[in-house]
């Protein structure tokens, strides 16, 4: 059973305006120090080895680039770090054997495992006091949010940021 709650018109604009500063304010929570935390150079790393892991068979460097948004040379020094770090191998396409692409080592399987992990956590600490039922409606809500930036992105009418 649930209750709807009606917005005055003054209510739901103080509403969505503070829906942008509470994105902000989340990034500066994602260090929260929950069990198994992540360091900040491998949160960093994390974005990168998502995409891999996410991306497909054939993720290139110019790939990583494009996803997020950065120049190609920022990140080819991006997955350097991962390679270094043993989270990222480069392989040859089997599609295109000019071609590198990269995938996660079992390092990087692992590190992604332990952030999944973080973020659950941090998300079970912050929300602990909320009713199982907020909780999983804000999670339904959240994932409904990236499917339709996903979807307005595939149709072209939202950029990646």
């Amino acid at each position: 059973m649930t209750s709807e709650h009606t917005y005055t018109d003054a209510e739901a604009g103080a509403l969505l305006d503070a829906v942008g500063p509470a994105f902000s304010k989340l990034r500066r929570t994602a260090l929260l120090e929950v069990e198994n935390p992540i360091s900040a150079k491998d949160l960093s790393r994390t974005l990168v080895l998502r995409f891999v892991e996410e991306g497909g068979d054939e993720v290139t460097v110019g790939a990583v680039a494009e996803h997020l948004a950065v120049d190609p040379s920022v990140a080819s020094r991006m997955v350097s770090d991962c390679i270094s770090a043993g989270y990222l191998l480069r392989a040859a396409s089997q599609r295109d054997g000019r071609r590198t692409i990269l995938h996660l080592s079992p390092e990087g399987t692992d590190m992604m495992a332990r952030f999944r992990k973080h973020q659950r956590d941090a998300f079970e600490y912050i929300t602990a006091d909320w009713s199982e039922r907020d909780r999983l409606d804000l999670a339904r809500l959240i994932l409904k949010y990236v499917d339709s930036l996903a979807d307005l992105r595939a149709r072209g009418v939202a950029r990646e940021t």
